[in-house]
This record gives C-alpha cells, sequence and structure tokens, in this order.
C-alpha cells in the first residue's frame, strides 16, 4: 500500500517537473504559445466590434511590422486603402488590386488601440519597439450581452450584443 502511495508521488513530482521545463509559455486567453524574454502581448476583451470584420483585418496584419501595421490601420480608418475580404465576402465590392474588399473602421480603431497596448508592453519589458513584427493577432468571439426587443401583444424578440476578442503578440526576431 505505501509502495502505491509514493510511486504516485514520484509520477506527481515527475508531471511538474515537466511542465517547468518546457520552452514558450502557453497562457490562458491566448491561441499562440510564446517566449517572455522576447515577446510582448495584449488583449482587447469585450470589444463591441465584428468578428467577422476583426478576423478579415487580423489575417492582413499577421507577420506585418507595427510601424506597418499601425500606417496601414491609420489609413484603414481614413479609408484610403481597403482591407481585403477573403472568408467574408458578402456586400464587399470590387476594389482596384485586391478583389472583393471593405473599410473595417470601427475594428481598426480597436486594433489600433490593442497593439499601442502590446507596444508599450514591450516598451515596459526593455524590447526594441521599432524592431517589433506582429507573431500572432487573433479575433475571437467574446461575451454575449442579453438583451431583447418588445413586441407587440406582450411578446419580446431577442436583441443580443455580441463582441469580440482581440488577442495580439508582438515578438522581436533578433532577439
Amino acid at each position: 500500500m505505501a509502495e502505491k502511495k509514493e510511486k504516485k508521488e514520484k509520477k506527481a513530482k515527475g508531471k511538474t517537473e515537466e511542465k517547468e521545463s518546457k520552452g514558450p509559455i502557453h497562457m490562458k486567453g491566448y491561441s499562440a504559445a510564446f517566449d517572455p524574454e522576447k515577446t510582448a502581448r495584449a488583449l482587447g476583451k469585450d470589444l463591441p466590434i465584428s468578428r467577422k470584420k476583426s478576423m478579415e483585418l487580423c489575417r492582413k496584419l499577421r507577420g506585418m511590422r507595427l510601424q506597418d501595421a499601425k500606417d496601414y490601420l491609420e489609413d484603414v480608418m481614413n479609408m484610403k486603402r481597403a482591407v481585403p475580404f477573403r472568408r467574408y465576402t458578402a456586400g464587399a465590392g470590387h476594389k482596384k488590386g485586391i478583389g472583393p474588399g471593405k473599410y473595417p473602421v470601427k475594428p481598426a480603431k480597436y486594433i489600433l488601440e490593442t497593439l499601442e497596448s502590446a507596444e508599450s508592453n514591450a516598451d515596459y519589458n526593455g524590447l526594441d519597439t521599432d524592431e517589433l513584427v506582429i507573431k500572432s493577432i487573433a479575433a475571437h468571439p467574446g461575451r454575449v450581452y442579453k438583451g431583447f426587443m418588445p413586441r407587440a401583444h406582450g411578446r419580446s424578440t431577442p436583441w443580443n450584443n455580441k463582441t469580440t476578442n482581440i488577442e495580439v503578440i508582438l515578438e522581436n526576431p533578433e532577439v
């Protein structure tokens, strides 16, 4: 009986040691693993923006240098550059050079705020903000705020507000 307890304790100790020895950290709320010494991250939670438009915008920004991404988002907000839509193309008119595209102004504004938050986190952690690249950026469904619209004869219709979570991981590739 005592031998079984000892084996269980050794097994439990071995599992904790294995978890500590792994390289990149995988933290709750992020879909990608990251190395905290050369990355900075930020989350935008429960943002009142369209998830579909945010996903298309994140697809375009992934892999860009941080300053280029910020300039691109400014151009999208000023409706100078369109975002190519690959999956959610309903209602997307043809834009010269990119095919179906739109100008998602509101998602661009909130994603820019999240990028600036990640940039300030990188600055606080001592990373060179001029060399940062967007390693991972993703849009996920957020909380749904329940609501209703009163209708005739004492009935009601659901009138819910859907939100979006944005995650950003910036990486300094030279470190």
